[in-house]
């Protein structure tokens, strides 16, 4: 009886280790990063009823969630999270602080991925030259392309701006050519577009997903939001929910895109095609794929997220989610092959206007650039002191400045002091003091996260929480560096402890945790480690 006992434990517990390995034994070949633009952690759980359960619940049950995920730093913009995410640190080392900035030197207002030595490919006239030449830092996917030349890494975005940040210099980034609903790259990547993406355009893929009427996807009883706010004419007419809209939001197709549901399913299938195509995660080299749905922020700043187009958009996209999540694992031998990250490049404001509510404030920024132009030409002479106003910072005229024999530093501790006059400005700080101090909490610490000395402004103000910017096609902003704006999600579906965890977690540990999933070097400047959660149980 003890014999027959003990062969039994034996038998199980070789049963058992057998097990564990061949669980662990396959590698993840193939990282899927889906960057949800403007998505708030809180979104998953507010619309959850309505998601389906091979969607975006499927990753919330399965994945390992971070319920306290955020961005430690104040302007929280796309090209400053995309940046984050992929290098694993603040924008006051990887240096993008934004979509532009001014140089100092002529004065000349600079894009972040701007280049007149490269150009669209194939090459079409009006199409913006972009590269990834003023990144400073390398990406995750730099730094896989760099231990591995067999690699593959790609993004797929509608902006150029979403595609070329995260990947950085030697992946590959595809975007929507606007002029002829295309997809493209830069010469900084490819000389000639693959075989089956020309093909692909060749064949109008895109605008078989154009929207032309844009009708609720559920009964109307099952909508937490009531907001309508795409035309100024049904506004008042809630029984008509969101149906019948006349959608007018550009004149290209992409444009027309870029603000409706369509804009995420383009996407996603040309991202599935990729998959097939390139043959991503089927051998022993490991690939990344990230895909940035740009289309939720557009929807998130046009319509408000207490609107219907929203919470329509999301239930959409989690149809497509679903859809994509099943090709893509139907591509692979083994499903532990994949490792499938959500978030966001950042969260976004409460709309300025919500119907039936107060109104909330909004800072003009053109008429800040006047006053404080004003105070200084009474101080120093009438002339243009300011170059303008860009990631919640105002640029002077350093060229101006300078032949008038005005001490900068004086200068910039002046109008930092004077702009606290001003409404909806909680605290401004000159970059003389975001150089010279270093602060260790509160929303100074936060700006000075955002602040890299070449490329951010003079004054860098912080909003009063609730404010954002005035524009006239802008209902939501975020750029305030509030909750609502650095709250994200973050789940790793795929690989380590299912379940939630509510420790803080900074986004820059994104980058160095795939690095240890896939067993390469973490991109050179990040500070952080892989989180434990994910990386503990790694195959």
């Amino acid at each position: 009886m003890t014999q027959r006992l003990t062969q039994w434990v034996a038998t199980t517990l070789l049963t058992i280790l057998l097990s564990l390995g061949s669980a662990y034994a396959t590698e993840p070949q193939l990282i899927i990063n889906i960057v949800v633009g403007s998505l708030r952690n809180s979104d998953l759980d507010r619309y959850e009823d309505n998601f389906s359960e091979g969607g975006f619940k499927r990753l919330m049950v399965g994945g390992t969630r971070y319920t306290n995920a955020h961005y430690d730093f104040i302007h929280t913009s796309t090209p400053a999270g995309l940046a984050t995410i992929a290098t694993g640190t603040q924008p006051s080392v990887h240096g993008v602080v934004g979509e532009y900035w001014w140089n100092y030197v002529d004065s000349s207002r600079v894009n972040i991925i701007a280049d007149i030595k490269s150009h669209p490919v194939p090459f079409s006239t009006g199409a913006i030259s972009c590269s990834p030449h003023r990144l400073a830092t390398p990406t995750i996917s730099d730094m896989l392309l760099s231990s591995n030349a067999q690699s593959k890494c790609f993004t797929v975005a509608i902006d150029p701006i979403s595609a070329i940040i995260p990947t950085g210099h030697y992946g590959v980034g595809f975007w929507a050519e606007t002029n002829k609903t295309n997809w493209t790259t830069s010469s900084a990547y490819l000389n000639t577009l693959p075989e089956w993406v020309a093909q692909y355009n060749t064949t109008l893929s895109n605008d078989m997903y154009v929207l032309k009427r844009w009708t609720p996807l559920y009964d109307a009883s099952r909508y937490h939001n009531s907001e309508v706010a795409v035309m100024e004419d049904i506004k008042n007419k809630s029984t008509k929910l969101i149906s019948d809209i006349d959608l007018k939001l550009g004149t290209s197709k992409i444009g027309h895109m870029r603000y409706t549901p369509a804009g995420n399913t383009m996407l996603l299938e040309f991202a599935s095609s990729l998959i097939a195509q390139e043959r991503l995660g089927t051998d022993a080299n490991p690939d990344i794929l990230n895909i940035v749905l740009d289309t939720p922020r557009y929807i998130a700043s046009t319509y408000g997220t207490e609107s219907m187009e929203w919470e329509d958009m999301l239930y959409r996209l989690d149809s497509a989610l679903a859809e994509f999540l099943t090709y893509l694992y139907a591509q692979v031998d083994d499903p532990q092959k994949i490792v499938v990250i959500l978030t966001s490049d950042h969260g976004t404001s409460p709309s300025y206007n919500p119907i039936g509510g107060r109104e909330r404030e909004r800072f003009n920024t053109r008429q800040m650039e006047v006053i404080v132009n004003a105070f200084l030409g009474a101080r120093y002479g009438s002339d243009n002191y300011i170059l303008g106003f860009a990631n919640n910072a105002l640029y002077l005229n350093h060229e101006l400045i300078l032949k008038k024999r005005i001490s900068l530093d004086t200068l910039r501790e002046e109008v930092a002091t004077f702009m606290l006059q001003l409404r909806g400005v909680a605290t401004a700080i000159s970059s003389s003091s975001l150089r010279n101090t270093s602060f260790s909490e509160g929303r100074s610490r936060l700006m000075q996260q955002s602040f890299y000395a070449t490329r951010s402004g003079d004054i860098i103000i912080d909003f009063m929480p609730g404010w954002i910017i005035e524009e006239s096609d802008k209902r939501s902003a975020h750029t305030s560096g509030y909750n609502y704006d650095r709250e994200v999600p973050l789940i790793f579906y795929g690989i380590g402890t299912k379940g939630e965890y509510d420790t803080e977690v900074s986004m820059v540990a994104v980058a160095p945790t795939i690095a240890e999933i896939l067993n390469i070097e973490r991109p050179w400047a990040t500070v952080s480690r892989g989180l434990s959660e994910v990386t503990a149980g790694k195959r």
